[in-house]
């Protein structure tokens, strides 16, 4: 995911997709590279890959957090990065691959499912709406990019079910570039309002349980419709953990609670 401010990276934004343009591509087993793609990888997760991969192995999210994902503060970047765990063998491949492919095929990371295109996420200026930019970039050894099916961004989106991938990255992307400067203070990202922003965004059965089991509920009025859907969909209350964290770190008013 690259977050793009219009006009600082005009280099970049010549090689994007323009709208409708088509690229070829087809990944197939009968390809000598078949999975090439998901060895040594520095592969990043959005708090939606972690819900759909967390919930496809039946687990915890504070399990899958401990089981399978490296958290790493980069320099100059004020909110930690979510990475997947690689295996420890030789190639270091991804630990959902096995001989037949990827095991958690359908709940596959945005990244994964994007391939070979790279999303990135354009702002306009402050205030203006994001929008979503791809860029064809298959690696050198992808034999997929010399198929003959053609695409546009939009067909392909639509033929790996990445809709709703792309509108929750899009979600994400949008406080990610909030912590483009730091509001954290003397405390750091690893102090209690980090510990907080991080548990509502990545660790989301915890944070269900903050909202229904702790004074949240006496200290804030949810809407009741929000208040019904979040003890049982977690892309509502993902969302819910969005509006949070704007409001908690920021003290940006959101649609979806206010304090009593």
């Amino acid at each position: 995911m690259k977050y793009i401010d219009l006009g600082a990276e005009g280099d970049l934004l010549d090689k994007k997709l323009e709208d409708g343009e088509v690229f070829s591509f087809r990944c197939h087993e009968g390809l000598e590279c078949f999975t090439r793609c998901c060895r040594n990888l520095n592969l990043f997760l959005n708090p939606y890959d972690v819900l759909r991969l967390k919930n496809r192995l039946g687990m915890s999210s504070e399990l899958f957090l401990d089981s399978h994902v490296d958290v790493v503060l980069r320099e100059s970047n004020f909110f930690p990065d979510v990475l997947l765990r690689m295996a420890e063998n030789e190639e270091r491949t991804c630990p959902f691959l096995n001989e037949s492919g990827c095991r958690v095929y359908p709940d596959r990371p945005d990244t994964c499912r994007t391939f070979p295109l790279e999303q990135g996420i354009m702002f306009h200026g402050s205030g203006a709406k994001a929008t979503d930019v791809y860029f064809f970039k298959p690696p050198d050894f992808c034999l997929g990019q010399y198929e003959s099916q053609e695409w546009t961004s939009e067909t392909w989106a639509q033929d790996q079910g990445a809709e709703i991938y792309h509108k929750m990255t899009a979600k994400w992307a949008e406080i990610k570039a909030m912590f483009s400067s730091d509001p954290w203070g003397r405390e750091g990202p690893y102090g209690p309002k980090g510990k907080m922003a991080f548990m509502a965004t990545y660790n989301l059965d915890r944070f269900r349980s903050f909202i229904l089991g702790s004074t949240f509920l006496k200290r804030y009025k949810v809407k009741s419709q929000v208040l019904k859907k979040i003890k049982t969909d977690d892309v509502e209350l993902m969302k819910l953990g969005f509006g949070w964290v704007k409001f908690f770190v920021w003290g940006i008013n959101v649609p979806y609670f206010r304090p009593r």
